[in-house]
């Protein structure tokens, strides 16, 4: 009996206990109450705004320790590699200043001189590009004043070889009217008459006939005369040239033709010496090969000397 009393008290106490608890909670959240509602909606605006400010700290420092690392990284970032610009740039400003040239195509230049040979006659010279050449039966020269220009050999006999005349306009504002250069060769003519011509310069005061001159054109001795000839309009000037080379013999021909009065109308003379002159350098660049056929017509004649030249 004694023990059954012991056990309900003890779970009466632990009831009492219980309610015990129960009641001062309930009496806690009471009073919570009563304080809460209790305040005013100022009070209640106020926690609220101290609730946000404190957020608003919070994000804000939060915020400044992000931007302070990246403004690390960004400083700290160009330090570590300094190499890499060093590196390209020079490659850059290397195909910049040294561009691939491009290939030039070189024209070549034409030479200002052409050369004119002849395998019959042997004879070949120089004459400068912008002349005319004519040979064979074309190559008969003419000059105003006296039409066609004879030959000069001392015997009939002679072939024209070639020609080369300048230019119509060569000489603009002058009584220029034409100029040439020519060759003839005779092989009826032997070396002594090759020293003569069928007519010469009768330009003396007593108009006799004047000898031949004996010049030395480049590294050949010829026989040299002029001949004259003029109307009220036209003038024509020639110069002979005999040389005997290979069993034949050779005339050059230098000729210069003016019309007009020159003078007149602001036309001025033509300076002759000048333009010999540019016909006498085609006249020294004359070279004569030896043909096989004129070797035995030379050895077949008597006292025969040296070839090319005079005994």
């Amino acid at each position: 009996m004694a023990t059954i009393w012991k056990s309900t008290n003890q779970k009466f106490a632990n009831q009492n206990f219980t309610n015990q608890n129960s009641a001062n909670r309930a009496t806690k959240d009471t009073i919570s109450e009563a304080i809460l509602s209790s305040w005013s909606r100022q009070q209640k605006l106020a926690v609220i705004a101290g609730f946000a400010i404190l957020g608003l700290v919070l994000f804000v420092s939060a915020c400044s320790e992000r931007s302070s690392k990246s403004a690390l990284v960004a400083v700290s970032g160009p330090a570590s590699t300094p190499a890499t610009p060093a590196v390209t740039a020079p490659s850059a400003l290397t195909a910049t200043a040294i561009p691939s040239a491009p290939v030039k195509k070189t024209s070549k230049k034409r030479p200002a001189n052409v050369t004119y040979s002849d395998a019959n006659s042997g004879i070949s010279f120089q004459y400068p590009r912008k002349f005319a050449l004519a040979s064979g039966d074309k190559a008969q020269p003419q000059l105003a004043a006296v039409g066609d220009v004879p030959m000069n050999f001392a015997e009939p006999g002679g072939v024209t070889v070639a020609t080369v005349a300048l230019p119509a306009g060569s000489y603009p504002g002058t009584d220029f009217a034409a100029a040439f250069f020519n060759v003839n060769v005779n092989h009826n003519v032997s070396e002594q008459e090759c020293e003569h011509f069928a007519f010469v310069d009768t330009s003396n005061a007593d108009g006799e006939p004047v000898d031949a001159e004996k010049v030395k054109i480049g590294s050949t001795d010829m026989e040299m005369t002029s001949n004259f000839s003029a109307s009220a309009v036209q003038q024509a000037e020639t110069q002979y040239y005999h040389s005997y080379q290979n069993g034949a013999c050779y005339e050059y021909v230098l000729g210069l033709g003016t019309e007009g009065f020159a003078i007149e109308g602001g036309i001025e003379h033509v300076n002759r010496d000048k333009i010999f002159a540019k016909l006498e350098k085609i006249l020294a660049t004359v070279t004569v090969k030896i043909n096989p056929l004129d070797q035995e017509h030379i050895a077949e004649q008597p006292g025969a000397g040296i070839v090319g030249g005079k005994e």
